[in-house]
């Protein structure tokens, strides 16, 4: 699929502070080819089933987990679904896909593209890093008898460049600190161009609320809020005692998006026992339980929570490498407006600009047209329509 309108994602010449992803390049993944998708602070994608909403994210979350270390056979358990539609196998019977992104930051716009072959074994064949045209690493597979790729990577001065076999099932770049010790100019540079989308990536938070399982009281935690939102009840307790800055405009956002009057959000924990979620009716009404709301109302309440908190409230693993405050909050929401009405989901766009305005959240999600249609109207929000 191709984009019908890929808007820009940040002014020509405003500097990202803040290491960023800013483009999704899908080359031949699924049902794309040569796709390029910019990433603004509010990117939402748009189209018909089959249109390659679900995998666009898909593939973004799949580069933020190989960032973070995981292996390909842990990020593809069906690789052979992501090789792109009517692929013909070359004379070694091989298939794969291509993906990659840019990150912008402090080292400039740093491209990572990826080669991955998914028959007959799935493996990395190819990885390049690079800045402004410039090759800072690069991987090839040599010999397909063994499990490693070539790997090259900037060095400067009389050597130039060096060479060594890495792994040929995780992502090269993420290895490249561990690999170089940023002796020369030219090391740093590839350090610094690592390191940039190593924390981008790494800062990606893929968030599917699943009402299902929000409903039940649960065990008392450190109140890190799950990618499904099953803890939603101990990460409110823990809001609410913690940040009532948060918590205030947590309140607001669900007097719109929950049916009824809510003075204030709560939980009941009988000590040691679990933590049950409830809407704080006021005081001539009794409080009413998660348990008791609607689809709607559970995910508008979890995703108004994730657009309106940080890394510290969300089961992730950011990059140490630089401080939370340094980093940006990149939320992944495939469906972003399931279950909602048109009120609830005017209302988390709302947010999410009001979040994503100040530069530390970033939202990419597939949407409806209902949704769409909404979004083309409100300013900062940028809406990709996939055609086939």
């Amino acid at each position: 699929m191709t984009p019908a309108v890929t808007p820009a994602a940040a002014p020509a010449g405003v500097p990202h502070l803040r290491p960023a992803t800013t483009e999704l390049r899908l080359s031949a993944y699924g049902v794309h080819r040569a796709a390029r998708f910019a990433l603004g602070p509010v990117t939402l994608f748009a189209g018909p089933s089959g249109s390659g909403k679900s995998q666009a994210l898909e593939a973004y979350e799949a580069l933020a987990a190989l960032a973070a270390g995981a292996t390909l056979e842990e990020v593809f358990p069906e690789p052979g679904a992501r090789i792109p539609d009517r692929a013909v196998p070359d004379a070694e019977r091989r298939r794969g896909f291509r993906i990659g992104c840019t990150v912008d930051g402090p080292a400039g716009p740093v491209r990572l593209d990826l080669a991955v072959q998914a028959e007959p074994a799935l493996r990395i064949v190819g990885e390049r890093l690079s800045v402004d045209g410039e090759v800072l690493l690069s991987t090839a597979l040599r010999d397909p008898g063994r499990r490693s790729v070539q790997a090259a990577w900037l060095t400067g001065g009389a050597v130039g460049v060096t060479r060594a076999p890495l792994p040929d099932d995780r992502l090269g770049t993420a290895l490249l600190p561990l690999r170089v010790a940023g002796a020369t100019d030219g090391q740093r540079r590839v350090l610094a161009a690592a390191e940039q989308v190593v924390v981008a990536l790494r800062s990606v938070f893929p968030c599917d609320p699943r009402p299902e399982r929000m409903r039940e009281p649960v065990v008392p935690g450190e109140g890190r809020l799950l990618g499904d939102c099953a803890n939603l009840a101990d990460v409110l307790r823990r809001t609410r005692l913690e940040c009532g800055t948060r918590y205030g405009l947590l309140t607001e956002a669900a007097r719109t998006g929950c049916a009824g009057w809510v003075a204030g959000l709560g939980v009941r924990a009988p000590e040691g026992g679990p933590v049950t979620g409830l809407l704080d009716r006021g005081p001539a009404r009794p409080a009413t339980e998660l348990a008791r709301l609607g689809a709607g109302e559970l995910r508008f309440l979890a995703l108004a929570l994730v657009l309106l908190t940080g890394p510290g409230v969300l089961a992730m693993d950011p990059a140490a490498e630089l401080l939370s405050a340094r980093q940006v909050l990149a939320v992944l929401a495939d469906g972003f407006d399931r279950d909602l009405d048109s009120g609830q989901a005017a209302e988390l766009l709302r947010l999410a600009v009001l979040a994503c305005g100040r530069g530390q959240v970033r939202l990419t999600a597939s949407v409806g047209e209902a949704c769409a249609a909404a979004a083309r109207r409100v300013e900062g929000v940028s809406v990709v329509d996939l055609i086939p």
